[in-house]
């Protein structure tokens, strides 16, 4: 399983839960940038999760891809070996493991949660990535670099948006870290680290 092959040297690993920073739009000449269909982006992920009463935690990196009608999520280990892939695309999602029978579900977050052994929320990530979320009564709210206010999202997770990259060439922002925390039946208390290391919009 991949929160196995994962594990190697990072049980060390540290991951801070808070509050999520969210408001309107700034008023200042930085501006968050506007939804779009299709990007591609890297980074690193961090994720502490119970397992079988115990403490678990991983450390890897991930490439995301995202269009209108796909999202193909790459899972890779610290040294760079792919671990898993996430294909989704309407009413289906894919995930193929190293060495595992190729898996298919029509709910991605499920199928990631049943593959990985602890939850990744791929379908609110569509959003989250680019500093949008529906909160738990359903009003949508957009993060920025000023943002006060935390939320809960409509599935249960709370989101920190830790750090922004406002140098882009278009002067608008981009969060830099996401911190997301929930507790779960199956994987008790999870909180996941992801750090957004490039950013290109298509």
């Amino acid at each position: 399983m991949i929160h196995v092959i994962m594990r190697c040297g990072v049980l060390s690993c540290a991951l801070l839960a808070g509050c999520a920073n969210m408001a309107p739009l700034p008023t200042t000449s930085t501006r968050t940038s506007e939804p779009t269909a299709t990007i591609d982006l890297g980074g690193r992920l961090s994720v502490r999760y119970q397992r079988n009463g115990s403490e678990e935690a991983i450390h890897g990196s991930f490439s995301w891809s995202q269009s209108a009608n796909r999202t193909l999520v790459t899972l890779m280990s610290p040294l760079g070996q792919t671990l898993a892939t996430i294909d989704i695309s309407p009413g289906e999602a894919i995930l193929t493991q190293a060495g595992q029978p190729v898996r298919r579900a029509t709910d991605p977050d499920a199928l990631a949660a049943e593959a990985l052994g602890w939850p990744m929320p791929v379908a609110g990530l569509r959003d989250w990535l680019q500093g949008r979320a529906t909160d738990a009564n359903g009003q949508q709210v957009i993060a920025s670099p000023d943002s006060t206010t935390p939320i809960l999202t409509r599935d249960g997770w709370t989101l920190q948006y830790g750090s922004w990259d406002t140098d882009g060439p278009t002067g608008t922002a981009h969060p830099k870290r996401i911190d997301l925390a929930r507790t779960t039946q199956a994987a008790g208390n999870v909180a996941i680290r992801i750090v957004i290391d490039n950013w290109k919009p298509a």
